[in-house]
């Protein structure tokens, strides 16, 4: 004999309300059976008492009870699928965090889909009947998901499907014929297009934030190493600077008192000298006092008539009153130690800022185009000088027409800079930088209020800064190759004695509203004299 279950087909213990295996089925007068709670609910969410199935209205609710025949049919085919279920090998039981089935009992399998409809969740098993019985196949399938009563209208008790564009809140249809049914309602899947278009540019603006944030994360860090390179070449620098000037003090010291011992021995050999010849002296002045003393207590007239002339008259001696040794001998010692300290100490910081501004070296090229005629670049760009045949060159805006001068190609509106040139074997040069704006044509005047921050040598060794009014330079050397710093931030621009690594001149507290461009003047020349070039060289760093 065939097992009910085997007997009976699926659809026959279904709710056509829940569409799954009765739950405490009751048969209605016309003949349909439904869960006890399905078919209140439906009800109770009706103003009309009909069968859900044929529509048969019932003016009077009729009263409830449970088909004990159906339900323990309904109970035995739970069972038998319950019993498949176990039975099937390829299905895993629910892991901690994943979804179980809501209709396993026993051990929970893991949940393949949650209806949305049903508002459960289903293993492989008894997913079956929703992906085989057509009124089953209409049901809304998801991943599984937890607490599915969350998809529901907590007043109406349905499918939460549309969206209220007007309140940005999830409704179900009843919804959008009362408290919503003037409002802009469309379907969830229409609504999830536009919220995940806005959600990919959200996404597109939250990655460029991200980028943005950490490409300044990068910066700052690169500033700080920036920072700390820095601050440890200043420390360097410092203690270069403070070493040499521990030397030249411990030099000056052990020089110091190397001349006050020698002027202490000076002096004491001097007093000794002294000593002896007033010892001499004295000396001299007690026989001569014995010998008067005697004499003053003779009575021998004639004793004392012949000695007197001869112990009267005193012995040679020097005069001991504007004699002495000085106390002040290490007068101005002190002072001179301290001037040579100051001007070694002025050395080393030359030599430091000298070190700093060639950090900051540029790569000039001399511009054909502002060259005057009379002068001559070579084919690289990096020397310049004069001759007496002027060129018959192409005028326009950026050439000097009379001074013969010329500009370098690249000019500076920020930050640092720094060149140099040589100058060996040049009697007259004018060198430093000009302001974009200058005026090129004609005669011009090196001063800053024109646009031009330079130096300059003039005939019989004269070097000048080239300010309102010139100031004369005293220079130890002569200088045979001069470095150019530009500080546009700072307003400044110094010039340096490469090879003497000392300072020249500095230009401070400038504005610079312009850009910078490097300026050579190689000068005039008659014959051979003041013929050689203005050569622009590369930067080898000092030690």
């Amino acid at each position: 004999m065939a097992s009910s279950s085997s007997v009976l087909s699926e659809e026959q213990f279904l709710c056509s309300i829940c569409l799954d295996v009765f739950t405490e089925p009751v048969s209605i007068q016309c003949g349909h059976n439904f869960c006890i709670a399905c078919i209140r609910t439906y009800w109770d969410g009706n103003e009309m008492c009909q069968c859900p199935m044929c529509k048969k209205t019932f003016y009077k609710r009729p009263d409830l009870f449970i088909n004990t025949f159906i339900s323990e049919m309904a109970a035995q085919f739970r069972k038998s699928v319950q019993v498949k279920a176990t039975s099937s090998s390829d299905q895993l039981p629910a892991k901690t965090g994943e979804v179980s089935c809501d209709i396993c009992t026993g051990m929970k399998l893991k949940a393949l889909k949650s209806c949305l409809v049903c508002q459960t969740s289903y293993c492989e098993t008894h997913l079956e009947p929703h992906q085989r019985v057509p009124a089953l196949k209409r049901h809304k399938l998801i991943k599984p998901v937890e607490n599915l009563e969350d998809r529901m209208c907590k007043k109406h008790d349905r499918l939460l499907e549309l969206f209220c564009r007007t309140d940005q809140t999830c409704v179900c249809q009843f919804c959008t014929e009362a408290k919503h049914k003037t409002h802009n309602t469309v379907p969830l899947e229409e609504e999830y297009g536009e919220k995940m278009a806005e959600l990919g540019k959200m996404m597109a603006v939250v990655q460029q934030m991200l980028h943005t944030r950490s490409r300044k994360v990068k910066e700052i860090k690169h500033s700080v190493e920036l920072s700390k390179r820095v601050a440890e070449r200043k420390i360097l620098d410092s203690v270069q600077v403070f070493t040499a000037l521990v030397r030249s003090i411990e030099r000056s010291q052990a020089e110091l008192i190397e001349v006050v011992k020698e002027k202490q021995k000076k002096a004491e050999r001097q007093a000794e000298r002294l000593i002896k010849e007033l010892e001499r002296e004295i000396t001299e002045l007690q026989r001569r006092s014995t010998k008067l003393e005697q004499l003053s207590h003779t009575e021998d007239h004639l004793h004392l008539l012949q000695s007197f002339p001869s112990l009267c008259t005193l012995p040679p001696t020097k005069d001991w009153s504007k004699i002495s040794v000085h106390s002040d001998l290490y007068v101005g010692t002190g002072r001179r130690v301290v001037s040579q300290l100051e001007e070694t100490l002025n050395k080393e910081m030359d030599k430091v800022k000298l070190k700093r501004a060639q950090r900051y070296a540029v790569d000039v090229t001399l511009d054909p185009d502002t060259a005057n005629p009379y002068i001559i670049l070579s084919t690289s760009g990096k020397e310049v000088r004069y001759q007496q045949k002027q060129q018959d060159l192409l005028d326009n805006p950026k050439r000097f027409s009379t001074c013969p001068c010329v500009l370098g190609n690249k000019g500076v509106s920020s930050g640092r800079s720094y060149y140099e040139v040589t100058v060996k074997g040049k009697t007259k040069w004018d060198l430093g930088v000009a302001r974009e704006s200058i005026n090129r044509k004609g005669n011009i005047t090196l001063s800053p209020k024109d646009g031009y921050w330079t130096v300059a040598l003039r005939e019989r060794c004269k070097y000048l800064a080239c300010t309102s009014t010139p100031v004369l330079l005293s220079l130890r050397e002569k200088p045979q190759k001069v470095g150019v710093f530009v500080d546009y931030e700072e307003g400044q621009v110094s010039f340096y004695d490469v090879e003497a690594r000392s300072h020249i001149y500095s230009f401070t507290g400038c504005t610079f509203a312009k850009k910078l461009y490097p300026y050579l003047g190689p000068c005039a020349n008659f014959g051979d004299e003041n013929s050689a070039p203005l050569i622009i060289s590369p930067v080898n760093h000092t030690d």
